[in-house]
């Protein structure tokens, strides 16, 4: 009696508090774990800890001991709790979804914290079924049906066109669901059907669906609709010129597009089934015209283009190769006619020459090579002739020079012809060289070592003839003697000149002394006879002052 007074005193002193409902969600068949008090630490004073819900009581647990399992249904090998004093419940189902509460004693305190628990599962897969075979346009068509099971809650579906969420508006787009419970599991199954009204631009489109960040496989529909437009495309590997082939292509906007076309070339019609293509082969400058392409069933639906077909005619006289003789005139005459804008280039041996070549006057350099190379856009011709300048040997010099060390003499005949010429010498040499033979050129050196004075011919011959020029050749002990002797003969003429000067000077001085004698005689003579003296005093002086000058003049030419 006296424990259960004291029992009962307790049970009054208590104060009950019941806070504030939190809310739970675990994964369906995972363990869940339902905090007591928010998790909050656990009160120093705490006397017991007990877990129920509406229908009974699950564990209980006093302080420092084990939980207790009182739970006597369905939670009694399902639940337990954690250190923390939470509730662990394994393998969570839909049926686990209530309200569980944790009582705790502390003290003169009793608290209470409810907690509902909810449990989520996601759908197991998102598929759509029920495809349309094909969309029309502007029709109304049921696309697919898409649909996800197991889901709690329920799963919300949504449409994609192209990974764009499509919204519906009772018109081109309407989406209706549906739900589903199991009867057993509590789980459900979502199902949505997509009406869908195509548009042109739907050929490529990809369309999905998805519930809870699940998506379905994208699938694509062909979409049909009537052709409305064709265009002609013309088709060649090159430029429109003569001797190609051009295709014609004539494309239809339709889906399913049209197999069958008429072409009409040039005024012809020309039926193809089965193909949007026909071929003109071979075509020339004639084919340039107006073609068109049209439906069979539908004549007016038609496009047509321009084609111009693009021509270059070219020829070159002379062609091939040419023999002419030096000095000779060569005419060069091209012709062109084109159906457009040309530019004409010369090559002379693949070098770019600046223009046209002329030949008025043959020379040996005119040799080579000649291409013209004529273009109009895309479109190249070329011809070309080889120009071979034939003519007799001539020589154009022959020199002698004595060697650099004194000891030989260097003969070098340049000579001129074609083909080329062969140079020979009348006499043997210790060395030959031969040059470059260039636009008709040729230079040929022989050195030689002559002991005797010599006259040597240089021969210069091809297929048309030769050319010969002689030279003095003297020896080089008669080139040092005739050195010698020029010295000598240098001096010797050099006194002779002084002795003349000298023989001039010394006649100048006779002849003068000689009148001034004869001078002072007339005087004399004169003052006898009375005569005056003035006019034969102003004739001494013009005399003298011609002595005068002449001896002057002598004694330069002394100097000199």
């Amino acid at each position: 009696m006296h424990f259960s007074s004291c029992l009962c005193a307790l049970l009054v002193a208590l104060v009950y508090q019941v806070s504030g409902m939190d809310t739970v969600i675990g994964l369906y068949g995972e363990t869940i774990e339902v905090p007591c008090n928010n998790g909050a630490p656990k009160p120093k004073d705490l006397f017991m800890t007990k877990w129920k819900y509406d229908d009974g009581d699950l564990l209980t647990q006093l302080k420092d001991q084990d939980a207790s399992v009182i739970a006597t249904d369905k939670y009694k090998d399902r639940v337990s709790m954690a250190e923390n004093s939470s509730l662990l419940i394994a393998a969570a189902t839909l049926k686990d979804e209530k309200t569980f509460t944790c009582m705790v004693v502390a003290g003169a305190d009793i608290s209470e914290y409810p907690v509902k628990l909810l449990i989520h599962k996601a759908p197991t897969g998102v598929e759509i079924t029920a495809l349309a075979t094909e969309l029309e346009i502007g029709k109304p068509t049921q696309l697919g049906q898409c649909s996800t099971s197991d889901a709690n809650p329920a799963a919300s579906i949504t449409w994609f066109k192209n990974k764009k969420p499509l919204v519906a508006d009772g018109k081109g787009i309407i989406i209706s669901s549906n739900v589903k419970v199991d009867e057993v599991t509590g789980l459900t199954t979502t199902s949505s059907t997509l009406h869908y009204t195509a548009e042109k631009g739907d050929t490529a489109a990809l369309f999905t669906c998805g519930a809870l960040n699940t998506l379905s496989s994208p699938v694509s529909f062909t979409v049909t609709y009537p052709t409305e437009r064709i265009s002609l495309h013309v088709i060649s590997k090159g430029p429109l010129m003569e001797g190609a082939n051009v295709t014609l292509k004539c494309k239809a906007d339709g889906n399913p597009p049209p197999t069958s076309f008429n072409f009409h070339i040039l005024g012809k019609v020309v039926k193809v089934e089965n193909s949007d293509s026909y071929t003109v082969t071979d075509v020339t400058r004639e084919s340039t015209g107006e073609y068109k392409c049209s439906i069979i069933d539908n004549a007016k639906m038609e496009d047509s283009k321009n084609i111009t077909i693009n021509y270059l005619d070219m020829s070159l006289s002379p062609s091939g190769k040419v023999m002419k003789s030096f000095g000779e005139g060569l005419a060069l005459t091209l012709q062109t006619h084109a159906s457009g804008e040309l530019k004409v280039s010369w090559t002379k041996d693949n070098g770019k020459l600046d223009s046209s070549p002329t030949f008025d006057k043959l020379t040996y350099s005119d040799s080579g090579k000649y291409e013209v190379v004529v273009t109009m856009g895309a479109l190249i011709k070329k011809a070309s002739f080889e120009l071979v300048v034939e003519g007799v040997p001539v020589i154009r010099r022959v020199a002698k020079q004595r060697g650099e060390d004194g000891q030989h003499k260097v003969l070098t005949c340049e000579a001129e012809g074609s083909p080329k010429p062969t140079v020979a010498w009348s006499v043997n040499g210790t060395s030959a060289d031969e040059g470059p033979y260039v636009n008709g050129k040729i230079t040929h050196k022989l050195t030689i070592v002559p002991t005797v004075n010599l006259t040597v011919v240089c021969t210069v011959s091809n297929e048309l003839g030769q050319d010969t020029r002689t030279i003095n050749v003297s020896t080089l002990f008669e080139e040092v003697r005739m050195d010698k002797q020029d010295s000598s003969d240098e001096g010797d003429t050099t006194k002779l000149v002084v002795g003349v000067i000298v023989g001039l000077l010394l006649a100048t001085v006779v002849v003068g002394l000689a009148y001034w004698l004869y001078m002072k005689k007339s005087k004399q003579g004169s003052w006898k006879t009375g005569e005056k003296e003035d006019g034969s005093t102003e004739e001494s002086k013009k005399l003298e002052e011609k002595i005068e000058e002449k001896l002057e003049e002598n004694s330069q030419k002394v100097e000199v």
